[in-house]
């Protein structure tokens, strides 16, 4: 056996997974240079093996989860590519406004069919609220409708939305709470769709980054409410504090901040490689930590709620959808893309059930409110 293999084996057992064995979980090895690529570029050799047929698993979700819970990803921390990742990330701002435009190049302007089809209706691409049900679509729902409570959203609010999606939220906030809306993106795909499915409510779609306030609130308008679903996993750690001032200087005295993100339990550099070179370019999953630094002399935290449990649902969900939809768009991707999109949410889903990934929804204030905040579940 090679200094490699047994090297593997022996973190594998770790978390109880065997090569080759006959549970769901366990790896099957399809070629034998599987473990020298492994060892080489622990998370790159991982993915990219699998994506190249190298190895396959009943039940990647567990595999994950049993991965992540043991821990195994840092037991190989000290790694040297990752020590130079984690320096250049002090040295580089990978996140800046022209690099912050490749993650929609390469991700957010796919396929709009693609992304229907796997979301749903609600064209919700962030974690669901399972409060009260098991479907994703009531469950999306039910999270947007969590968002607006927690705004304390009310006829004629004037509302600025930091990153919007396919402007599901603005399309159900405007049309439930009848507020009105602006709208930021930097996806011209997501926010074509927007514009088409928010045709006839009182929202304006701005294709620029967020950081642009000069261009979609060149009137100075100080809003009500301000609401970020899913930007701040693209922001980064040298630009927190600056998505925190362009909040704030949009904001009334009093106005309300709710920040919806993924996070993470320890501060990291960046996002997985993985998942940095082939979903998301440039991601990073804040700490609290970090997030502390850049709000703490802007706002009053007044809530802070951790859903990050449902995120595993939300993936499987998602999985599902795609997998059941996969006929009607091969045609368009090939085998190796659908390698790669099973990976990404099924290890996404193992990361969420082992707890080694947050949703926080965070709410802020602008100075406070003088009788209190209540928080809403």
């Amino acid at each position: 056996m090679s200094k490699e293999k047994n090297l593997v084996n022996k973190l594998l057992s770790l978390a109880d997974i065997k090569i080759n064995g006959n549970r769901d979980w366990d790896i099957q090895i399809d070629n034998e240079d599987f473990y020298t690529r492994v060892i080489k570029k622990p998370s790159l050799g991982l993915g990219e093996s699998f994506m190249d047929g190298w190895w396959h698993c009943k039940s990647l979700d567990q595999l994950f989860t049993r991965i992540l819970s043991a821990r195994l990803d840092q037991k190989l921390q000290h790694h040297l590519g990752l020590l130079l990742d984690a320096l250049s990330t002090r040295l580089f701002n990978y996140q800046s406004k022209d690099r912050s435009r490749k993650v929609a190049e390469i991700h957010y302007n796919l396929d709009n069919n693609l992304y229907r089809k796997m979301l749903g209706p609600s064209m919700a691409y962030t974690c669901a609220y399972y409060k009260d049900t098991e479907e994703l679509d009531a469950a999306q729902y039910a999270k947007y409708d969590l968002v607006c409570k927690k705004l304390q959203l009310k006829p004629g609010d004037k509302v600025l939305e930091l990153g919007c999606g396919w402007g599901g939220f603005a399309h159900y906030a405007t049309t439930n709470y009848q507020c009105e809306m602006t709208c930021v993106n930097i996806s011209r795909e997501q926010v074509k769709f927007a514009q088409e499915h928010c045709k006839d409510l009182p929202v304006n779609f701005h294709l620029c980054d967020y950081r642009d306030d000069s261009t979609y609130n060149n009137s100075g308008i100080s809003y009500d409410k301000v609401v970020s679903i899913g930007l701040c996993e693209h922001v980064g750690v040298k630009n927190y504090k600056d998505f925190m001032k362009v909040a704030h200087r949009n904001m009334k005295h009093g106005a309300l901040f709710l920040l919806h993100t993924i996070g993470s339990n320890i501060t990291k550099s960046q996002a997985d490689p993985w998942i940095r070179k082939y979903i998301f370019p440039g991601g990073a999953l804040p700490s609290i930590k970090q997030l502390s630094n850049a709000w703490e002399k802007f706002f009053i935290m007044e809530d802070c709620h951790n859903f990050g449990a449902y995120y595993d649902k939300t993936l499987m969900a998602w999985y599902k959808n795609f997998k059941a939809s996969w006929d009607s768009l091969k045609d368009k991707y090939d085998d190796r893309f659908y390698r790669m999109w099973t990976y990404y949410l099924l290890a996404c889903a193992g990361m969420f059930r082992a707890r080694d990934g947050q949703l926080w929804q965070i709410v802020f204030s602008k100075g406070g409110i003088s009788d209190g905040y209540e928080s809403i579940r």
